[in-house]
């Protein structure tokens, strides 16, 4: 029994002392009066109340407030903003101008009228198809299939006069524009295939006509060459290849 008593002594033997429960509940006040200190002096401290803008700028604020003014020519100028009357037509946006087809077809007509470069230096295709085609239709209408013939001789003609005119003249011209050109002035060649519907070009009369009508085709070629190349004094050289290639559509129509 005496070892079991000396064991529980010391088992509960500590450093623990009165003295330092005596500081800890000190220190313990000393917290909670710092504690209070500081809540005394947050109530203290004034409290701001809300206060209306109408008195903050009667009290001395001189500033603007920044509104965004709207602007409509903003809107009006945005490339973004579009309407249906503002959009070109559907055939202006196919490259088909009935305008410019129509000037180039009366500066074909006539050999002697000034061509507009502006208006020749473009690649309107519209009007050569649809001569072509009339060529081959009026061909047809007189028992000739030549649709294959002027394909290709039409390919191989802008070909070569492609070539041709980028060695002559020092801007250069484009495939599209040379075709269109010549396929322009393919119109005349149109005007002989219809009177072959009627009467025989083999003759005297359709030899003369044919050649009018070569003469007629190269000189209007050559001179919107010359008018979209700004190549003055070279459209016999021009025209020379041209009469050479309508010369061949010509054989088609006579023969």
């Amino acid at each position: 029994m005496s070892n079991l008593g000396q064991f529980d002594s010391d088992f509960y033997q500590s450093n623990y002392t009165i003295e330092n429960q005596e500081q800890s509940c000190n220190d313990s006040s000393a917290y909670g009066n710092l504690y209070g200190s500081g809540e005394q002096q947050a109530s203290e401290q004034p409290q701001l109340a809300f206060v209306p803008p109408e008195m903050l700028m009667s009290s001395g604020y001189t500033g603007q407030y920044f509104q965004p003014a709207s602007n409509p020519d903003y809107y009006s100028q945005s490339p973004y903003v579009d309407t249906f009357d503002e959009e070109p037509p559907l055939l202006e946006e196919l490259g088909i101008n009935f305008d410019h087809i129509w000037q180039k077809t009366l500066t074909v007509l006539n050999p002697l009228k000034p061509a507009d470069g502006s208006i020749m230096n473009e690649t309107d295709l519209a009007g050569p198809i649809l001569f072509c085609v009339a060529l081959g239709a009026t061909l047809l209408l007189a028992g000739k299939v030549q649709f294959g013939y002027i394909y290709g001789m039409s390919a191989i003609g802008c070909l070569g006069i492609y070539a041709l005119l980028n060695l002559m003249s020092s801007s250069g011209v484009s495939y599209g524009c040379v075709a269109s050109v010549l396929g322009y002035c393919l119109l005349p060649m149109v005007i002989l295939s219809g009177g072959a519907v009627f009467f025989s070009l083999q003759g005297t009369i359709g030899t003369v006509l044919a050649l009018v009508i070569i003469v007629w085709c190269s000189l209007s070629a050559s001179k919107i060459f010359i008018s979209a190349l700004d190549m003055e004094g070279q459209q016999l050289l021009v025209a020379y290849p041209c009469a050479l290639l309508y010369g061949l559509f010509a054989l088609l129509t006579v023969f």
